[in-house]
């Protein structure tokens, strides 16, 4: 049983991923604004709030990650190759001024608990 839910929640966010790689596509001839290039709140709701709840603040089906100790290049390369039966990797899910921004969001994050 956990293994079928562990493959529909990965289906789950590979079609998530897809759907958002062509809506990226198919607006790449309007120039988004640099709000919504940039904003690492926005995109980590999209896809990593899912595990990481309350915004990162709190832990779920992922680990909180707010007030982590972790070094930037740990959370880049865990984001972009993931963790086997734990994390999807996102490598080609977000561009590397997206996760920047996706780093800056995670740092700002207070670790209120």
């Amino acid at each position: 049983m956990r293994h079928i839910l562990a493959v529909a929640v990965a289906v789950t966010l590979m079609a998530t991923v897809v759907s958002a790689q062509e809506r990226s596509r198919t607006q790449s001839a309007a120039v988004p604004s640099t709000d919504d290039a940039l904003d690492g709140e926005k995109l980590f709701g999209t896809l990593c709030g899912f595990c990481h709840q309350g915004g990162g603040r709190v832990a779920g089906r992922g680990p909180k990650l707010a007030g982590t100790d972790r070094p930037d290049e740990y959370l880049l390369n865990r984001i972009r190759v993931g963790k086997e039966g734990a994390m999807p990797a996102y490598g080609r899910a977000f561009s590397e001024t997206q996760l920047r921004a996706l780093i800056a969001y995670i740092r700002s994050l207070k670790d209120d608990q």
